[in-house]
């Protein structure tokens, strides 16, 4: 089995989750993807629902499939957003915005009573930190911002080399929102909360690339089928 057929195995799982009426949170990414296509099949078929992208590139692919989409604006709560991550460990704390929309995709999964992860093996570990973690930052003034990241991370305990993000041509990758992204390369993160809470802090950080306490629950495939990971209450 694939990576990618491990993503759908996950995809195949949280579709089970879905049901006529209900409001939808459509997460971005490659593992994300498949669920989409998962529930435009269901769109065809009949199921009714309407759905939030959190991506413009998510957006062109609902509608392509001819599922019905709302904003938040005019649909502030969601029954239930389904998105991937970068990195998850048992207790359902992410990385996420590899695909650089983070900042949409916690907005959405924040407005749903649910949130659930779908990913393959490789995306589970035993600590956060290994992928580098995104900070969504403004444009005005984003080399001060950085050199604030730099002092935040090391008031964490961490350390690591911090990368303004490229696009495809060496121009700097610009966000759906209009911003930057720096990549902090850490290895391992040892107080997710505290980084995240410093982070915030800084005037120029939009948004980190850490959920905490947001996932509810995570299908994660292998080899042998899907294993389903709960969050502890404690962190709901």
């Amino acid at each position: 089995m694939t990576p990618d057929d491990m993503k759908r195995q996950s995809a195949l799982k949280a579709i089970e989750l879905v049901e006529s009426g209900m409001r939808l949170g459509l997460g971005t990414g490659s593992t994300a993807r498949h669920f989409v296509d998962l529930v435009g099949a269901k769109v065809k078929a009949g199921l009714d629902v309407i759905c939030v992208p959190t991506s413009i590139a998510t957006r062109i692919q609902a509608e392509s499939l001819g599922i019905r989409l709302t904003t938040l604006d005019e649909t502030p709560e969601l029954d239930l957003t389904v998105d991937g991550a970068d990195e998850l460990d048992d207790h359902l704390q992410l990385i996420k915005g590899g695909g650089g929309a983070l900042l949409r995709e916690k907005i959405v999964a924040m407005a749903s009573d649910r949130m659930v992860v779908i990913a393959d093996l490789s995306k589970r570990v035993p600590r956060l930190g290994a992928f580098a973690l995104p900070v969504e930052v403004v444009r005005f003034g984003w080399r001060s911002t950085e050199d604030w990241v730099h002092s935040c991370i090391e008031e964490a305990g961490c350390s690591g080399p911090v990368t303004l993000r490229s696009g495809p041509s060496g121009e700097p990758f610009i966000t759906d929102n209009g911003n930057y992204i720096l990549d902090c390369a850490l290895g391992r993160i040892d107080d997710a909360d505290m980084l995240h809470d410093l982070l915030k802090s800084v005037p120029g950080v939009v948004e980190t690339g850490l959920f905490l306490g947001i996932a509810d629950t995570a299908f994660v495939a292998d080899e042998n089928g899907v294993v389903t990971l709960s969050a502890p209450i404690n962190a709901a």
